[in-house]
Order: C-alpha cells, then sequence, then structure tokens
C-alpha cells in the first residue's frame, strides 16, 4: 500500500505550510516585474535562504519556488525551454534546504495558473493547457517533490486540467486551492458549492483556497466549504492559506497590513473551525509562520504568542544572514556566561584508553562538586590512541550536566571529516571547542599512523567563524547560525616568541573567542610573552596551570612532553621536595594561581594520571579568599 505522507501529516496534527516566497524574494530587491522562477537557476543560494527561514520559522510544508513555471508563464520572459530546468531546480533547492535545516518537512511543488484563459470560450485548449502542467508537475516529480500543491487558481476549469495532469504524470498527494473574491466566488465566477462538487470527484487529498483576500474573508470561504461537504455527508481534509490583507504601494514597495499576531489568531481560529492545512500567501514572511506555528502549539489557543518579528525589509545583501534573523536564541550555560564576567574555572580530563567511561564520569562528578565551570576533553594528546573525545564530551554532558571544551584538532580527520564532526557537536550540545593542530602521530603509539593537518588551527578557527555565520568553509550554507565558542591555544612558554605572538594574533583576527594557555610555571612567563604580544590579550584568559606530583614528573615533563617548560626555579622546588613532591606540587600550584589571578579571567588546571581531586584541592585556594 502506498505511503500518502500528507495525508499521515493531517491525521497526526495540524500542518502548517510556509509563507510567500515572492513577497521575501521582492523584499530582497528582485524587482516585481522579474522572473522569479528563473531564480532558481540564477540565485539558488537567495531561494535557499528563504526556504531555510521558513523551515526555522516551524513551517512543516515548505513549496518551491515555481508557481509561475508553467510554459506560458514563462514564454513571457523567453524561457519556454527552461521549464524542466527550472522547476527541477526548484525542488533541488527546497530539498537540500530541509536537509541543511534537518527537519521532517514535506516538500510541495507549488503550480500555479497558466495566466491564459481556458477553453472552451477561452484563448488555448484544455488539451494545450493540460500539457503545460504535465509538462511543470512531472519535472517537479522527477526532481523529488512530496505532494503537487495546485493553487490560487482562477476558475474550476483550470483548476480540473491541473489536478488530472497531476494524476496523468504522478501518484503523488494533491492539494487543490482556488482563489476567491469578496463575494465568495473565483475570479471565473464559480461558487463554492460548485467547487466541492467538482474536485470532491477528482479525490484531491486536501481541498482549499488560498491567496484572494485576508484571513477574515478566506474563514468565510472556509465556513461554505464545511456547509457544502457536510450537506453531502463528505469527510474531506481542507487548506487555508490567505493573503495579509490588501496591499498597499509605498515608495515602490507592496506593504501588507495583517500582523504576524493577526496571523496567529486566524491559524488558531481556521483549525478550530476544521481546517487541517493553515498558512499565509502574498504578505506572509516567517514572521507570520512562527506565529503561526506558536498558536498551534498552544494547546487552549488563548493567549496570543509574541513574536520576533525583527524583519530585515533590505534583504538585498544579507541572504546568508537567514532574511529574517530566525535564530534559535540559545540559553546562557555557567562557562559562556560567565567568561570575561566571572573567574572562571576550567579542569582537563583525558579520556580513557579503553572502553570504559566510569573513571572519567567520576572524575567529572568530583569537580562539578568541586564548583568547576567547565571540563577540557583532550583530543588523543601526545597522538596516543584514547577515546573519542567528543563521545566522552558528550557522555559527560549526559550523566553529569557540566558544560564541557572539546579540544579539537586536524590532524586526523581530513577537511571534510573536520565538518561533519563539528555539525555533529553541535547537534549534541557540544558547543565550547579548543581549537588545535594537534601534537605528529609520531610522537605517539602508532607512529606509523599518518596525519592529516588539511588545515591548521588557525584554518579551523576559520571554519567555525564561518560556521557560525550559517556557512562551511566553501560558503555553502548549513541551515542555520552555528552557536560555537571557540577557543584557541598559546604557549608563553616557546623559544620563538615573536611567531608565538604573531600566531595569537592570526588566531584572535580569525575569530578566536577566548585564549588558553599551556602550563605556566612562573608569572614571568606570561608577562614576558605579554611584551612580546604588545599588551594584553583583548580576548578573556584562562591560565594553564598544571599540579605537579614529584621530580620525576617534573623532569619527564619538562624534557619528553612537547608544549610542556618549567623554570628552573620550579624544578628546583619539586627536587627538595622529595617524597613530599604532591603537597609542594599543589602548593605551588595554588601560589602560581594567586599570582596569575589578576591577570587572568579564569585559571585551566590540568591535574595529571587521573588524579582530579588534586585540582579539586588547588581550587581550595579560591575558596579561602573569598571567605577572606
Amino acid at each position: 500500500m502506498t505511503v500518502n505522507p500528507l495525508q499521515q501529516l493531517v491525521a497526526r496534527k495540524p500542518a502548517l505550510a510556509d509563507g510567500a516566497m515572492g513577497t521575501m524574494l521582492h523584499a530582497a530587491g528582485i524587482g516585481i516585474d522579474a522572473c522569479f522562477d528563473e531564480l532558481n537557476l540564477t540565485q539558488p543560494d537567495l531561494v535557499g535562504s528563504i526556504h531555510r527561514a521558513y523551515l526555522h520559522a516551524g513551517a512543516d510544508i515548505i513549496e518551491t519556488n515555481s508557481f509561475a513555471a508553467n510554459r506560458f508563464k514563462l514564454n513571457g520572459h523567453g524561457l519556454t525551454d527552461s521549464v524542466r530546468g527550472i522547476n527541477r531546480s526548484a525542488a533541488r533547492i527546497a530539498r537540500e534546504q530541509r536537509e541543511v535545516v534537518g527537519k521532517p518537512a514535506l516538500i510541495a511543488g507549488a503550480v500555479g495558473p497558466t495566466g491564459v484563459s481556458v477553453g472552451p470560450f477561452g484563448r488555448e485548449s484544455r488539451e494545450k493547457v493540460r500539457e503545460a502542467f504535465r509538462e511543470q508537475i512531472g519535472a517537479l516529480y522527477e526532481a523529488g517533490v512530496d505532494l503537487i500543491s495546485i493553487e490560487t487558481m482562477p476558475s474550476i476549469g483550470e483548476a480540473t486540467e491541473a489536478v488530472k495532469a497531476a494524476r496523468e504524470v504522478t501518484d503523488l498527494p494533491v492539494i487543490a486551492m482556488l482563489t476567491f473574491a469578496e463575494d465568495g466566488r473565483t475570479i471565473a465566477g464559480d461558487s463554492v458549492r460548485a467547487a466541492v462538487d467538482h474536485l470532491v470527484e477528482l479525490e484531491v487529498d486536501v481541498l482549499g483556497a488560498n491567496c484572494s483576500v485576508g484571513p477574515q474573508r478566506l474563514l468565510q470561504v472556509m465556513e461554505a466549504f464545511l456547509d457544502a461537504l457536510a450537506k453531502d455527508g463528505i469527510t474531506q481534509s481542507l487548506s487555508c492559506l490567505p493573503n495579509a490583507g490588501w496591499p498597499a504601494h509605498v515608495a515602490d514597495r507592496l506593504i501588507y497590513p495583517s500582523s504576524a499576531e493577526y496571523f496567529a489568531a486566524f491559524a488558531h481560529n481556521a483549525i478550530q473551525l476544521g481546517v487541517q492545512i493553515v498558512g499565509g500567501c502574498c504578505g506572509t514572511t516567517p514572521a507570520h509562520t512562527e506565529a503561526m506555528a506558536a498558536a498551534l502549539a498552544s494547546p487552549n489557543g488563548d493567549a496570543v504568542p509574541v513574536v520576533r518579528t525583527h524583519i530585515v525589509h533590505d534583504l538585498s545583501t544579507v541572504a546568508d544572514e537567514e532574511m529574517v534573523g530566525l535564530l534559535k536564541e540559545e540559553g546562557p550555560d555557567s562557562f559562556r556566561s560567565k567568561l570575561g564576567r566571572e573567574f572562571v574555572v576550567a579542569v582537563e580530563i583525558d579520556p580513557p584508553k579503553g572502553l570504559s567511561k566510569e573513571k572519567a564520569i567520576a572524575g567529572a562528578e568530583l569537580l562539578r562538586q568541586a564548583g568547576v565551570d567547565a571540563i577540557n576533553v583532550a583530543d588523543s594528546p601526545m597522538a596516543r590512541v584514547r577515546m573519542s573525545a567528543l563521545t566522552l564530551c558528550m557522555l559527560i554532558h549526559q550523566d553529569v550536566g557540566i558544560e564541557t571544551i572539546v579540544h579539537f584538532t586536524t590532524r586526523d580527520r581530513s577537511l571534510m571529516g573536520i565538518q561533519s564532526e563539528l555539525l555533529g557537536a553541535h547537534a549534541a550540545g557540544v558547543r565550547s571547542v579548543l581549537a588545535l593542530t594537534g601534537d605528529p602521530p609520531t610522537l605517539g603509539d602508532y607512529p606509523g599512523s599518518t596525519g592529516v593537518y588539511d588545515i591548521n588551527s588557525i584554518g579551523l578557527i576559520r571554519l567555525l567563524r564561518n560556521m557560525n555565520d550559517g556557512v562551511d568553509n566553501v560558503g555553502a550554507s548549513i541551515g542555520d547560525r552555528a552557536n560555537f565558542l571557540i577557543g584557541c591555544a598559546v604557549d608563553p612558554t616557546r623559544t620563538d616568541l615573536v611567531l608565538e605572538a604573531e600566531r595569537l594574533h592570526e588566531k584572535i583576527e580569525a575569530g578566536a573567542h577566548f585564549v588558553m594557555t599551556q602550563p605556566i610555571f612562573d608569572v614571568e612567563i606570561w608577562l614576558r610573552f605579554l611584551d612580546q604580544f604588545g599588551g594584553d590579550i583583548p580576548l578573556p584568559l584562562l591560565v594553564g596551570i598544571l599540579p605537579l606530583q614529584s621530580t620525576k614528573h617534573a623532569e619527564f615533563l619538562h624534557n619528553e612532553v612537547p608544549g610542556i617548560t618549567l623554570t628552573d626555579r620550579a624544578r628546583a622546588r619539586m627536587r627538595e621536595a622529595g617524597a613530599a613532591g604532591r603537597k609542594e606540587g599543589v602548593a605551588m600550584a595554588q601560589e602560581l594561581l594567586q599570582d596569575l589571578r589578576p591577570l587572568a579571567e579564569g585559571v585551566y588546571l590540568m591535574p595529571s594520571f587521573g588524579r582530579y581531586e588534586v585540582a579539586a584541592e588547588v581550587l581550595e585556594i579560591l575558596e579561602a579568599s573569598a571567605a577572606s
């Protein structure tokens, strides 16, 4: 048995269709006399950005930009031979944006009137008109639409030819909508009673009205449909997509009066009346769609939702800004909201070398109870095989409920793989990323392994910034603006401080939001770097502190671990501590924390050997300082 996705949708809940593609294109600077359908070939990104805006606003059904893409209408623009290409592109763009946004919306192939009078008394024969519809609908069908939306039909006769054409070339669900004047009749003078008599016989899946006048008048048409159906004892799904009132010409623009809040009330009233699909036509925007979505989600509909109506009216230069700013507003989380405002604490956890997550999860819980703001999860440090850092971040989120900062290296991933994993990270709620190049594989357990390094840490920062702008590495939309908090690393202990300072400037310019240092063992080391950098870091700074465990530990770090350089004084103190090395290491870390605190916005602790209780012990100095 063939699955009918449209019937499944309306059986499950009231469905919300999108709004006016033409209105949004006009607002983007496209002239009213232009061929909007041709934009599928010439400006697909613009068309796609409008689809995304409606999907983000809550639409369950989006229509392809193909309303006038039949041979009669396209002939006026010299595009008669482009019917197939324009319609296929329209469907492809809509499908791609659905995939980008990741919402299970239905793609409706929009089929509008031919603009010619249909026989027996019209200029064109029914056969030619039906052939034009077959040509357009066939192209939309080939390109993968989920249903056919025959709309704004001025007469029952033309609507009938369109429905029959759809039945001849597809097995897709069909919506058939007529347009009605103020007197409740179609432009051709057909009554609602006649529409029901003719179109119900054609077994359309959904019958209704669109465009026409505003919500109030079109609801009266819906009442007439329901009365006619009730008299015949027929159950028929209905759709209602009105204009946003009568437009006015203002400074070469069409301005529609109906507000988003007004459409919210309309949507509620239409569903209460018995309409299964609501939406908007000319003059409606994603703000109207969002308002209707909120109204449909309200169980009682007794409150008009507050709608974000920050519509951008001049869209000619902001297609990549989603046109209407309908970006999901993320709530503040502890680390992000505190960063730069309070002194924050992050502690590093290395992923396990085996299959068990238990020790890492227990450590994260201990640190959460100690008041830590975020857990850093390293990405196979020293190029040694460990559990995926991203996976552990997700597990910590799930089991402990504390924010994480994933260390993300470009060492092991191609450019394509990097972007795929970042998309997954964002979807999983891992939004804070420390962008790193990564230790070379020759350092680790598998020296025969090869690094990828398609980009370095600076390139990764740029890529993350692009995602925050809503595009991938080549400028293709990812469906929305990401919300990554981008960290970068700096090593003030390097021999070549000139190069290190230059690279930090580049990282900041590339789009980093905060800076984390490699371990520092003397405040003078940091002050020396600041002199080379040219002043204070203009971003929130988390200084790295690594509590030492013993003199053997200190010598190993200094001599065998890249990126860690101890001062002679630190090494001497650990030698002198002897068996009390761990206690001395905590004392040194606490002293350093006190010295560096006036110069930083936070601390990044790196306890060795999985001894997370050592980090908690170091942090006791902060409590003691607060108490005094």
